[in-house]
């Protein structure tokens, strides 16, 4: 047991016990309502081996990675703008509201009569799935950062690159970047819905046509993939950011003391 409580084995036992859980499950159902855990290893080995799965990644990452992009740079442009002056948050504040109060699934819908089939679907649906909270945050970012400081640098003449390079951008990313994760994950489970309805390429479109076959294995090694990508993502480009970005935030068990 590390310190503060902290074990590493904590999450390997926690996955074994999720796949023991299913293995058990399987057991007590038909393989074609709940294939185990090897069968569907099985079938992601065979997607691979096909060819499908790293064509299907890159088209359904292209199209996560497109619509996020939009969104954080027209989110956090407008987020920063209604944490700076109360006109714009009271303009543009309703109007995040009213789309952050719409289900995606039905943006989907919208987006098939407004686009038709294809990539821009996944990408329109993306972007107003995760907008309104890049937004928020942002706003939030710049609206609380610390008023007496900010007075203090400009009673020293700190100069405005300076203002926002050591006091307002640090603040904000305590924020955004938060933000930032959670609406990551958003926009892939979005660009997977939206790519079941809307395309015939993607992680999405093999979900459907598993479905259509009555493969159950196959759509579980669809799922297992956006897990796999999700974590990948998470432990090879999130975290090493946040340890850059965000040293404050480190737990006790990583070695910092409270």
């Amino acid at each position: 047991m590390g310190r503060g409580g902290f074990s590493p084995w904590a999450g390997p036992m926690g996955l074994a016990l999720f796949l023991g859980l299913w293995h058990v499950g399987s057991l007590m159902y038909n393989p074609v309502i709940l294939p185990s855990p090897f069968e569907t290893a099985r079938a992601l080995v065979q997607l691979g081996a096909e060819g499908k799965l790293a064509r299907a990644a890159a088209d359904t990452g292209s199209r996560t990675l497109a619509g996020f992009g939009l969104a954080l740079l027209l989110g956090g442009a407008l987020g920063i703008a209604a944490g700076l002056w109360p006109a714009v948050r009271q303009l543009f504040g309703p109007i995040v509201t009213i789309l952050q109060g719409i289900p995606p699934i039905a943006w989907i819908v919208l987006a098939l009569l407004w686009f038709g089939t294809g990539g821009a679907t996944p990408v329109f649906t993306v972007v107003v799935a995760t907008l309104p909270v890049v937004f928020a945050s942002a706003a939030e970012g710049v609206r609380t950062a610390d008023r007496g400081l900010l007075e203090m640098a400009r009673t020293f003449r700190a100069g405005t690159w300076m203002l926002l390079w050591d006091h307002y951008l640090p603040h904000l990313l305590s924020y955004l970047f938060p933000a930032t994760v959670a609406g990551l994950g958003v926009a892939w489970k979005v660009a997977v819905m939206a790519e079941l309805l809307a395309t015939d390429t993607g992680i999405g479109a093999g979900l459907g046509n598993a479905r259509v076959n009555l493969d159950t294995a196959r759509a579980l090694a669809w799922v297992a993939l956006v897990v796999l990508l999700l974590a990948g993502f998470e432990y090879l480009v999130v975290r090493p950011l946040s340890r850059m970005l965000e040293p404050w935030r480190q737990p006790e068990g990583g070695g910092q003391r409270a």
